[in-house]
């Protein structure tokens, strides 16, 4: 399998990834999502289908212990892989799963917090990649959004986190689903390309078990009106090393 090396929030990782025909790179969601999760000390963290565990890894660097799983196997090798190279085997622990098998791994309210970037689309919403691995990793072939959802509805903890990046189309989907299994969203920042353009993402943090009332956070821009990446999404890539 082709691979290349990338290096990371301005080389403080160096990240093992797939060709772009055999599986997901790390893009801005992905620096996103780690950036707007924002752990207190010593909690159990999981992060559902993480690839080659770039949202681990960050999170690693910032001290926490991260769990990472994934339904492709070379994907697990590769953060595995990744977790030596950024010697973060101590604080990483990461095992092929399909997350549909919760029940046989962990027993209820295992975590105190779940981290997800989840298939862009399901299967039959949008045309699938030729390659089974992309269509895995984009398409939701092996696993609904409704399934991650009821999942982590298991395994967090009563007033446990979940963080998770979706489209902006899927965002009244989301909602409906975290309502169905008590899972409150209470934070929310909107993403957009640039400004008089429509978001492209939305960023949600969301707790088990809570009452309901969301904070919107103001908008994210990633181009200011000159097409320079603005301080905000700068920021993201700038982390503080525990």
């Amino acid at each position: 399998m082709s691979e290349s090396t990338e290096k990371l929030l301005n080389g403080i990782l160096n990240i093992k990834q797939p060709d772009s025909k055999k599986g997901p790179r790390v893009n801005i969601d992905t620096i996103l999502l780690a950036s707007y999760t924002k752990p207190r000390s010593k909690e159990k963290i999981l992060e559902i289908g993480c690839a080659h565990g770039a949202i681990s890894l960050i999170l690693a660097k910032r001290g926490y212990n991260m769990v990472g799983i994934d339904i492709q196997p070379h994907l697990i090798e590769l953060a595995k892989e990744n977790a030596t190279i950024n010697e973060l085997d101590e604080l990483t622990e990461f095992f092929t799963m399909n997350i549909k098998d919760y029940k046989k791994k962990w027993e209820s309210q295992s975590f105190d917090r779940i981290v997800v970037n989840p298939p862009y689309n399901e299967p039959w919403t949008s045309k699938q990649s030729p390659s089974r691995e992309l269509a895995t990793a984009m398409h939701g072939i092996e696993c609904s959004l409704e399934e991650i959802i009821c999942a982590s509805k298991y395994l967090l903890n009563n007033k446990g986190y979940l963080n998770i990046v979706i489209r902006s189309n899927r965002l009244g989907e989301l909602f409906m689903l975290l309502s169905k299994y008590n899972i409150a969203p209470k934070r929310m920042k909107a993403v957009y390309p640039k400004r008089d353009e429509l978001a492209s993402v939305v960023l949600i943090e969301a707790i088990k078990a809570s009452g309901h009332g969301i904070k919107v956070e103001p908008p994210l821009f990633i181009l200011d009106k000159n097409g320079e990446e603005t301080e905000e999404l700068l920021s993201a890539y700038r982390i503080e090393v525990k």
